[in-house]
């Protein structure tokens, strides 16, 4: 597979493809970190000290904000993509992972505990705890923030929470062991990773009803759809990521690191930063023709990232 052009020791070369800036935020699970890189520098600008074992990460929608779940310390920690630094530290339940953010609230998975806890995001105060399926793993918000979807990786399903009302309002079965998840742009269709049946599932959001599985990679966690609709899954045994089109039709296979564990798309349809956690690295593919280029270097065992401009 072609690699793109990069510059020695500086990251890619000047291409009218590459965003003006972008700012990738990788959570570092072995070291209790936050690595940031700037895509516009084609380097790490920062590296911000988090909680213990930081696993999952959401940006706010309007890219002020980051929310990362620091596992083994139960909290969430604010950061400050302005500034890198951390703003606040909210208490959660017992072992949080994922996270995802709407304009007014941030949702957390509590995977020891059957929980999701909703943090204001204005005073970034817990503010209520929605019960869910078991071990809870990541969450998803929908584009118009009117609803965020839950993997249930001990029930073998997802919960849809509306947030005007911060309720339960379905319970949608999907494949073994449901871990990342991720939505269209257009809010139309959910895509849930099966860690445990090597499936993606496609969830239609209008009836909140199945649409069909499509077999992927050995264990699949995080999963990514970038703005043209191509949705990109992180096969942590097998080391590559499965590109699939918008109705779940699997496109082609690309190799990245060692044990892929997250995946994010860019706002613009330019690249999709994939973390290796056995590698250390971070593989950034063409979100439009597959290929990849040089990863660049994160913390010790990066787990979920998350992508702001």
């Amino acid at each position: 597979m072609a690699v793109l052009a990069v510059l020695a020791g500086t990251g890619f070369d000047a291409s009218p493809r590459w965003p003006a800036r972008i700012q990738v935020f990788v959570a570092n699970s072995g070291s209790d970190n936050v690595t940031v890189y700037d895509t516009r520098l084609g380097k790490v600008t920062a590296t911000v000290g988090v909680g213990d074992y930081p696993t999952g990460v959401g940006a706010h929608p309007a890219g002020h904000r980051v929310y990362v779940t620091n596992e083994s310390s139960n909290t969430v920690s604010v950061i400050d993509t302005r500034t890198l630094s951390v703003v606040a530290t909210v208490p959660v339940g017992p072992n949080p992972f994922g996270v995802a953010a709407t304009p007014t609230h941030a949702y957390v998975t509590n995977f020891g505990r059957g929980d999701v806890t909703v943090i204001d995001t204005a005073t970034n105060a817990p503010v209520k705890t929605i019960p869910v399926g078991r071990f809870p793993h990541s969450a998803v918000a929908a584009p118009d923030g009117s609803r965020v979807y839950v993997t249930n990786h001990g029930s073998d399903s997802v919960t849809v929470i509306d947030t005007a009302s911060q309720a339960v309002v379905g319970t949608i079965p999907v494949g073994v062991f449901p871990a990342g998840i991720a939505i269209s742009r257009d809010g139309a269709r959910v895509y849930v990773a099966n860690t445990g049946s090597d499936t993606v599932t496609v969830i239609e959001t209008d009836g909140n009803r199945p649409a069909g599985s499509t077999k992927v990679g050995d264990a699949p966690l995080g999963v990514s759809v970038t703005p043209g609709g191509r949705v990109h899954v992180a096969n942590t045994g097998s080391n590559t990521v499965s590109v699939l089109g918008p109705t779940g039709r699997p496109l082609e296979v690309v190799k990245v690191g060692r044990m892929p564990e997250g995946s994010a798309a860019a706002p613009d349809d330019s690249f999709v930063y994939v973390t290796n956690t056995g590698s250390g690295t971070v593989s950034v593919i063409d979100a439009e023709n597959g290929e990849t280029a040089a990863p660049f270097t994160v913390g010790a065992a990066p787990e979920g990232v998350a992508v702001t401009s």
